[in-house]
């Protein structure tokens, strides 16, 4: 793995408005020109021709475009259910019926057959994408916001400072992820999307805090930190003007496998009872669970779709990751 906590290559900022120590550096810490590129221009053009990159981006634009604007993509309404036509798998499904369901119950017009409740279950991935992608956003957004600034705080002024922020950090990593989450939403008594991006909230930021944290300590002693501090820069302004914007690179490296994982966490938690709540809302975890036992009796279909969608979605954030991950960092090439 890429190591993150070293300031990118060819992105070494100068001092804005200011000299630089050798009057060598670039006039501004945004842009390093690099064969007539910028480190950002080149990670872009290496994106773009990474079939991978772009095949894992379009899909996540389907997925997003789900979620926004639903009723584009959907072929039914989220109440029109016919309860007698349940469990049915779709007409083109190439593995044996299930047990009680005959050729002549297949119905037309469902791609991915219906629910245990007579929905359409395509539609029903449709809907449930929304909610998975809310709270997966909204959480990874104050995880950055949390992690890094802690991170920042910590790896720039040290001292009591870092041990305090580093000592929480160590005491919230020592409670296991899935397990902590259990236990807090349990204690909440409440579900919903609200309690539910809280306690993602609480648990998710450390690994963030800690990646920042590495890579502000390789930057605060670097000269052209020292030679803002020598023409008298305030800590604010070193740290948003120079710290900060070479910090970036790995806070969007992580942040792109944070929404992944938090669409994971969502949908088992979900799975699990003590996510989002049955009945009111719809997302690939309750999908998941209301097919899981009727799935070994032969209804494999109720699990096989919501399950793809929730696969392909958390791999292509993970892809995408991946390959930012590469492209800005170019000596891990």
């Amino acid at each position: 793995m890429s190591d993150f906590s070293q300031p990118m290559p060819g992105h070494q900022p100068a001092i804005e408005g200011e000299a630089t120590r050798g009057g060598n550096e670039p006039p501004s810490g945004k842009k390093r020109k690099s064969g007539g590129k910028s480190l950002w221009a080149d990670a872009r053009s290496d994106l773009l021709r990474s079939p991978m990159f772009v095949t894992a981006l379009l899909i996540l634009l389907v997925v997003l475009s789900w979620a926004v604007v639903p009723g584009v993509w959907a072929t039914q309404g989220r109440t029109e259910c016919d309860i007698g036509e349940s469990n049915l798998p779709p007409t083109w499904w190439p593995f044996s019926l299930p047990p009680g369901i005959t050729e002549d119950r297949l119905v037309d017009g469902h791609l991915f057959g219906t629910t245990t409740l007579g929905c359409d279950m395509y539609s029903e991935i449709i809907y449930g994408a929304r909610p998975s992608i809310i709270v997966a956003v909204t959480v990874t957004l104050f995880t950055v916001l949390i992690g890094t600034t802690l991170g920042i705080l910590s790896g720039y002024f040290g001292g009591w400072t870092d041990t305090i922020i580093s000592r929480i950090t160590d005491i919230v990593l020592g409670l296991p992820f899935l397990l902590g989450a259990l236990v807090f939403l349990a204690l909440l008594k409440s579900q919903g999307i609200i309690p539910l991006t809280i306690v993602l909230v609480a648990l998710g930021w450390t690994s963030m805090s800690r990646i920042v944290r590495g890579s502000v300590l390789s930057l605060r002693d670097q000269d052209f930190v020292d030679a803002a501090r020598a023409m008298g820069a305030s800590n604010s302004r070193i740290i948003l003007r120079h710290i900060l914007p070479n910090s970036l690179g790995p806070v969007i490296v992580l942040a792109t496998l944070y929404v992944g994982s938090f669409v994971a966490a969502e949908a088992t938690l979900t799975f699990l009872g003590v996510g989002l709540p049955q009945g009111e809302t719809l997302s690939w975890g309750i999908t998941i669970q209301e097919g899981q036992n009727l799935a070994t009796a032969g209804f494999s279909h109720l699990l096989v779709f919501p399950c793809i969608a929730l696969i392909l979605t958390v791999l292509s954030f993970i892809l995408m990751g991946d390959k930012l991950r590469d492209a800005l960092d170019p000596k891990g090439r």
